[in-house]
């Protein structure tokens, strides 16, 4: 099925389908508990899952209405607040708009009601406050608008919304509407991709394509880094009752990296590419790198039955900066995002391990100032267990040659079950090279070869000066089940020492 040539009514009955899809699992279960508890309990039983219902519905609408971040007011960052106006109102955009910072690698636009006023929140991500440069973060605010105006009429809306509700059926680990779902998502999935693509067409002409395309580029780059090695930090450190107060300063730096800078291009590669259910909603930056390479000097109307004179892009006069705008609260934004990321990863620790008693209070430390040695033990805290000696290492080599390495991999990370089928080996593949990384560092490490990286443990330089990534190789034999060249070249390294 496609529905990106499909009319309004094709796209109303499968917004229709989805609806009555997401819907199906709440209502079954609503009616038979009740049914259950009036047959074999009391009559208060069967009001109990009402109650529940009812409480659960006023969570949700609390929370729908909560703000997210932390508000930044134009009098406490005037040159952010000249930005994001100015960007508005090169596009058209002329709804009260407020501005809110949130700790992660983030950019969104959400409606709210503030003192009574309906309002727009643009939701900014620290990270990209701290490292685009004003171009770029002008290109990001851009796309955000532009896409409110793309999604802004009833019928794209309620797609894109039917697609959130089918999507949170698919995530727990019993998902029976995948076979039914799956279609649904996969049919309506270009339409939502070329909301994105219109957007950021929209942007490319408020600020300019070079800026725009380094703004996606460099806010991929940023989260995969931040969900990488950011999100390792925290829990490894957590381990321990600490966490770390210079967390941003250490991910620009690490950032900044150029082993951290590939490897993280292909986590995003990788993570973009594994969409079994079709329930992304921004398509792959390669394509969307692609279309913006095709943009036509032409304003892009939003997809609606009826044109928006809101929506008319004005072309950019003059640049708005090479250098990431000056933040006057930036220590205070700092020290608020790493507050709220202390409170999220201690609410963590504490359901998976609960204590008695008083918590001790986390202590600070500081990323920048541990050993290199440290940093790369962080990464592989609390996760997938590691073949440490050279005898399980020979027996992955042989589960390898023997095709039977997924039954191994599934003995390192038992949670590899819980992953969709269809992604199932690339997650196992992932996993068991993981674990083979620390044996066969070792091995090398122990003929002379040297860390090329303090923010990651699988690349090694030679003694000849030409740089390894233990990973790759390893990944590229699981892929082709032949495990020889790691093999020749732990022999090579063994006979030199």
């Amino acid at each position: 099925m496609n529905a990106q040539g499909a009319g309004p009514a094709r796209e109303w009955s499968l917004i229709t389908a989805m609806l009555a899809l997401a819907v199906l699992p709440p209502l079954a279960v609503a009616v038979a508990v009740p049914l259950a508890a009036a047959r074999w309990g009391t009559p208060g039983d069967a009001l109990m899952p009402v109650v529940f219902v009812l409480i659960a519905v006023f969570g949700a609408v609390a929370a729908f209405h909560r703000l997210p971040g932390r508000a930044v007011r134009p009098r406490d960052e005037p040159e952010l607040a000249a930005l994001v106006r100015d960007v508005a109102e090169r596009l058209g955009f002329r709804e009260p708009l407020l501005v809110r910072v949130v700790p992660e690698v983030a950019a969104s636009l959400h409606r709210a009601k503030v003192s009574g006023v309906r309002a727009y929140v643009l939701v900014l991500g620290l990270p990209l406050l701290r490292t685009l440069t004003a171009d770029e973060l002008a290109a990001v605010v851009a796309h955000e608008l532009a896409h409110e105006q793309h999604v802004g009429h009833r019928r794209t809306t309620w797609l894109l919304r039917s697609r959130h509700l089918l999507e949170a059926w698919l995530a727990p680990r019993l998902r029976p509407l995948a076979p039914v779902a799956t279609p649904l998502l996969r049919a309506t999935q270009p339409r939502a991709w070329r909301t994105e693509t219109d957007a950021d067409a929209d942007a490319a002409r408020v600020t300019s394509t070079l800026a725009t395309t380094t703004a996606l580029e460099r806010t991929a780059l940023l989260d995969a880094v931040f969900n990488g090695l950011g999100r390792h930090w925290w829990s490894a450190l957590a381990q321990n009752g600490t966490y770390p107060q210079d967390f941003y300063a250490a991910l620009d730096t690490a950032t900044q990296d150029p082993h951290v800078a590939v490897r993280a291009a292909g986590v995003a590669a990788e993570r973009e590419a594994v969409d079994p259910y079709a329930t992304a909603d921004h398509p792959p930056i390669t394509a969307r790198l692609a279309a913006l390479a095709e943009t036509a000097p032409v304003a892009v109307r939003p997809y609606d039955e009826k044109p928006q004179a809101e929506a008319t892009v004005t072309a950019a006069i003059t640049p708005y900066g090479e250098k990431p705008l000056p933040l006057r609260t930036a220590g205070a934004l700092e020290r608020w995002c790493v507050e709220q990321l202390l409170v999220q990863h201690t609410a963590h620790k504490q359901r998976r391990r609960p204590r008695r008693g008083k918590a001790e209070q986390p202590r600070p430390v500081s990323l920048l100032a541990l050993p290199g040695d440290r940093l790369r033990e962080l990464l592989h805290a609390g996760g997938p267990a590691q073949l440490r000696s050279t005898k399980a290492l020979e027996a992955a080599l042989d589960a390898v040659a023997a095709g039977t390495w997924p039954r191994l991999a599934r003995r390192v990370e038992p949670r590899i079950r819980q992953v969709p089928a269809s992604v199932r080996r690339t997650f196992a593949r992932d996993a068991l090279a993981d674990a083979m990384i620390p044996p066969v560092t070792e091995a090398l490490r122990a003929a002379g070869w040297t860390h090329a990286s303090r923010w990651r443990t699988s690349v090694l330089t030679a003694p000849d000066g030409t740089t390894l990534d233990v990973g790759d190789l390893l990944t590229a034999a699981l892929d082709s089940g032949d495990p020889a060249p790691v093999r020749a070249l732990l022999a090579q390294q063994e006979a030199a020492v």
